[in-house]
């Protein structure tokens, strides 16, 4: 026989593959799958770790969940007294127990299933546990969060709808006041026509006849709305006044330190007196009065009897009362429209404040609020990271053993019990052996 030549021996080893792609099909998929499950168990240990106090971290969220729940609760429930606080404390421990239980049922369950219709049922069922946990509790840790806030802001809004509306209220009611200067302005011209009349120049007949007397009944006319409208001056600035002292003592309400129950019946008062102010205003607009006077101007003309001594004196009276008359119409009209425009203004809006408790001020005022709605809804869905971080971790582990692969790993409690039940088994066959017959030991049967 022919010995080997180490030579040989040496090319032949060699010529084996080392590189992991050069290797035997079933050798590299050995490998892999050792490598694989290497990376399930280190995964899986990780899990082991944060699982030890995963739970007391979902009950320390759902407990503070829960303090900022009964603390909005409070802000709903007015009335004090030993029922409240129960019902309140109540309700926000339901509120925490249903928190830790949702997220203790999301965290176990959804991770574990690999069906995708199993997966799309609980990430629904995780939604609308969402949305029911934000419309049980996140509003309302909102409202503990900044309901003091968003009371203040409400108030601070209010104020600007009142000073908008007093601003609006006195601008009209000075137009209609600055109707003045156009009454004068009419009453001057019958004035002048009335002395033109009484030399004689008007109508051709010097006296204080009825020509006269028709200039002077609507220059006095004229005159009385001209002293209602000087009047209502210092009323209208009187009134404006007094708004903006209100307006200023319900802005420091707004913002005072103190307790917002006794803020809010203050700022209560303050705007009832404001709004009655603010109709006060609209009332002393004199453009309505101004377009009264001007129609009676025009259609209440009392024609006094001519008193010439001529027929020809008779009629130059007669013609010149009617070219009168026509210019009291033309002067009213002038009026009528300057009043009519003064009217057409844009009237102050009607502002009204309704007290509101911290929780509604919230949700009205929800855009100036995001980092507290934030905080408010983190604090609650949290938890959903988690479940989504264990979800892809648990596909890793998958992933890394093979979806058929069957978990092999056993605790310490598990594996001391399969050591005594293996100690058990042993013992009892071990005496199952000694009680059991010799066939050696058999006597023998006698010979016939």
């Amino acid at each position: 026989m022919r010995k080997p030549s180490p030579i040989g021996d040496r090319m032949s080893q060699d010529a084996r593959p080392t590189d992991p792609a050069l290797r035997p099909p079933s050798q590299a998929l050995a490998g892999r799958d050792r490598m694989g499950d290497r990376y399930a168990r280190e995964l899986e240990r990780h899990l082991d770790w944060l699982d030890s106090f995963t739970s007391t971290a979902l009950g320390v969220l759902s407990a503070a969940s829960g303090i900022y729940t009964y603390l909005g609760v409070r802000t709903l429930l007015d009335s004090p007294g030993l029922w409240t606080t129960f019902a309140a404390l109540a309700y926000s421990i339901a509120v925490s127990v249903g928190i830790f239980v949702f997220w203790s049922y999301m965290l176990r369950l959804l991770p574990a299933v690999r069906s995708a219709a199993s997966r799309v049922g609980l990430l629904l069922t995780m939604a609308l546990g969402s949305v029911a946990i934000v419309a049980m509790s996140s509003w309302l840790n909102a409202a503990a969060l900044a309901g003091t806030a968003a009371v203040e802001t409400h108030m601070a809004a209010t104020v600007q709808s009142y000073q908008t509306s007093l601003e609006r209220a006195h601008a009209n009611a000075v137009a209609g006041q600055s109707l003045v200067r156009d009454v004068t302005r009419v009453r001057q011209s019958f004035g002048d026509l009335s002395e033109q009349e009484a030399g004689g120049t008007l109508s051709g007949f010097s006296g204080r006849g009825a020509v006269f007397r028709v200039l002077t009944q609507k220059g006095s006319e004229l005159q009385a709305l001209e002293d209602q409208l000087l009047a209502v001056e210092t009323s209208i600035e009187d009134t404006f006044a007094q708004g903006n002292i209100i307006l200023s003592r319900m802005r420091g309400t707004s913002v005072e330190p103190g307790p917002l129950e006794d803020r809010t019946v203050r700022f209560s008062e303050d705007a009832v007196q404001l709004a009655g102010l603010i109709t006060q205003l609209r009332q002393l607009n004199p453009a309505p009065l101004v377009a009264r006077a001007a129609l009676d101007l025009s259609e209440a003309v009392v024609l006094p009897e001519l008193d010439g001594s001529t027929e020809a004196t008779r009629a130059g009276q007669s013609s010149t009362i009617t070219s009168v008359l026509g210019l009291v119409e033309q002067r009213a009209q002038t009026l009528a429209q300057a009043a009519t425009e003064v009217m057409a203004l844009p009237d102050a809006d009607d502002a009204l404040y309704t007290p509101m408790s911290a929780a509604d001020a919230v949700i009205a005022y929800a855009g100036n609020f995001v980092p507290a709605w934030a905080g408010a809804i983190a604090i609650d869905l949290l938890p959903a990271v988690l479940v989504f971080v264990i979800m892809v971790v648990q596909a890793a582990i998958r992933s890394g053993r093979g979806e058929g692969h069957s978990d092999d790993r056993m605790t310490v409690g598990e594996l001391r019990a399969a050591l005594a039940a293996s100690e058990l088994l042993r013992q009892h066959e071990a005496l199952h052996a000694e009680r059991a017959p010799d066939p050696a030991a058999r006597p023998a049967t006698p010979e016939a």
